[in-house]
């Protein structure tokens, strides 16, 4: 299918999406039904119907063996009619394991295509045109590609679009739309590029009309970075240097040539703004011309709204796009919204999307296309793209809360089966229980305490955010003397570290996420929890302890009777990923 950028060809998108969704299948099923995965199910076919009868509902894990067998070295025809040319990295959010997923260049189109409308979108909700009257600083980060067996590089989404040519030959690089150098964003010291984004944005200050970052979270980590470095930026900016730590031969160059030599007026006031005691609105104060911050806030990232609105004197938050390592699926078209009320209207010009509705109970038949979903009713997407997946679930949970012409708008609920998350990470039921047997098994051999109780809450109250677990500790034996060990209490905090997966580890390991801590509450603490729960309306005989506190009522319980706080001594040990 064409991706034409014009508003207009956007109501003639929505108007269609059946028959172009139809068409978009039939291009994917006549490019890969010869495949070796799909051959087995059509028999060289690119009928719609056969196509839903034969081909099943898989996860990832039912596909994953194609895959990896591409990745090691094989012909891309075992999945893919097209030439795979590299492999996307999620950020482990289904089920917290990280996946790879098949692609080549037509992702890379589709997602600058998909960037560029919603900027046109964007655009007609402010009254400046950002081209035109302002540049956005943009907080944007790569981290350093691995590949397969076979050579094929392996990043994340965001990182295969920085890094394309598609991104480094734009034509808006002529106009110099970001802050920061195109280096700044390559540069693979993550703590390099932050603070060479900051003093990029700090030294334009009076260009900057929108601060821009993929999530919520990256705009945390620059205003907690901004608050440990402003003094040296300001040195940086009332010299003209760069700091000599920037060792990135390409960045630091490129930032010197932004700085243009000493401005010392610039560094006085910016280093007023960052002394008051206070840093309300500090997003405000030292960039004034901002309209708004763009960046994904919807699902997990709604925890740090509450921050962002304290930082920027609620300046409008959008969250433009909706997509996935797997897809990409949308854009929101009132863009004003706030962010509790987000919608992604589906662009069905893009993948073939299919909606199995979450209460299924099994019956696979009971899937709909785009335009066929309910209003209100709740549904898991099912999607089949140009790169090998069919029929593949996502693991995201939406809801229909419009439609924009014939094309349904959704709001984005939740992860499957997700329980705690401060970053992008996702530690589910199983993860905590398995990480608490390990844990307990420390607890049970160097010391005469069992465990009574226990829950756990992402504290994202301080940056970076922190995995909370409360314990209620009694000993074994009657006569037993009620201490508490520091040593052994600080291990079990490690254990617990050490058994989660590898996105856990690589945000601790990246400063993201804060170290594990344990609270000891009293004991009888678990029963006032029951006897909270029971009486906001549930019943004794079905209560079963939350695993996860997400009520701050609740959560007071549990706090007012805490005895003593233990973190781990050690990071978790990081993994080559």
């Amino acid at each position: 299918m064409s991706l034409s950028l014009d508003l207009k060809d956007l109501d003639v998108l929505t108007s269609n999406a059946k028959q172009i969704q139809d068409d978009v299948l039939k291009e994917i099923l006549t490019l890969n039904a010869n495949t070796e995965y799909l051959q087995r199910f059509l028999h060289g076919s690119s009928d719609k119907d056969l196509f839903k009868k034969n081909v099943p509902v898989v996860s990832y894990d039912d596909v994953r063996p194609y895959i990896e067998r591409v990745a090691n070295g094989e012909r891309s025809d075992v999945i893919s009619g097209g030439p795979i040319t590299r492999f996307v990295r999620s950020s482990g959010t289904t089920g917290g394991k990280q996946k790879i997923f098949p692609m080549n260049d037509k992702y890379i189109e589709m997602m600058g295509y998909l960037m560029a409308l919603s900027s046109l979108v964007t655009s007609k909700h402010f009254s400046d045109n950002v081209a035109e009257k302002g540049k956005k600083m943009g907080l944007h980060y790569i981290r350093t590609e691995s590949t397969t067996p076979s050579g094929l590089r392996v990043c994340t989404a965001l990182a295969s679009f920085f890094m394309s040519d598609y991104f480094k030959n734009r034509p808006s690089k002529c106009n110099s739309e970001y802050t920061s150098p195109d280096q700044v964003i390559l540069c693979p010291d993550i703590n390099q590029s932050v603070y060479c984004h900051l003093l990029c944005g700090l030294s334009q200050r009076d260009k900057v009309v929108v601060v821009n970052a993929t999530f919520a979270y990256v705009v945390v980590q620059a205003i907690n970075a901004l608050q440990i470095y402003w003094k040296e930026l300001c040195s940086n900016i009332r010299s003209g240097h760069v700091s000599e730590w920037i060792t990135d031969l390409e960045c630091r160059n490129s930032v010197s040539s932004i700085l243009r030599g000493p401005n010392p007026e610039l560094a006085d006031v910016i280093e007023q703004e960052c002394s008051h005691t206070s840093w309300e609105g500090i997003i405000t104060r030292l960039w004034p011309r901002a309209k708004y911050i763009q960046c994904a806030i919807t699902g997990q990232m709604t925890q740090y709204i509450p921050t962002l609105e304290f930082y920027s004197n609620k300046l409008p938050i959008v969250s433009s796009t909706y997509g996935s390592s797997e897809c990409l699926f949308g854009i929101n078209m009132d863009p004003l919204s706030k962010p509790q009320d987000v919608s992604y209207t589906f662009l069905p010009n893009i993948s073939y999307v299919e909606f199995l509705p979450v209460d299924h109970e099994g019956d696979m038949n009971s899937i709909v296309d785009l335009v066929d979903v309910k209003l209100g009713c709740y549904y898991e997407p099912v999607i089949t793209n140009y790169f090998g997946l069919h029929r593949c679930l996502i693991g995201d949970i939406l809801q229909v809360t419009g439609f924009y012409n014939d094309t349904p708008q959704f709001r984005f609920v939740r992860r499957k089966n997700m329980v705690l998350s401060v970053n992008v990470e996702t530690t589910t039921e199983e993860d905590i229980l398995k990480a608490m047997a390990r844990a307990t098994l420390v607890l049970d051999q160097s010391t005469n305490l069992m465990l009574t109780g226990f829950t756990c809450y992402a504290d994202i109250s301080t940056f970076p955010g922190h995995y909370v677990f409360y314990w209620e500790l009694k000993p074994k034996d009657v006569n037993y003397v009620f201490e508490l060990d520091e040593n052994v209490l600080a291990e079990c905090c490690y254990a617990l570290e050490e058994s989660f997966d590898a996105p856990y580890k690589l945000g601790s390991k990246d400063g993201l996420i804060g170290a594990l801590e344990i609270r000891v509450v009293q004991q009888g603490t678990f029963d006032s929890l029951m006897e909270y729960f029971i009486s906001q309306g549930g019943s004794i005989t079905q209560y079963k302890t939350p695993l996860c506190i997400k009520s701050s009522e609740a959560l007071a319980v549990l706090e007012n009777k805490v005895l003593a706080q233990f973190y781990s001594k050690k990071k978790p040990c990081s993994c080559d990923l």
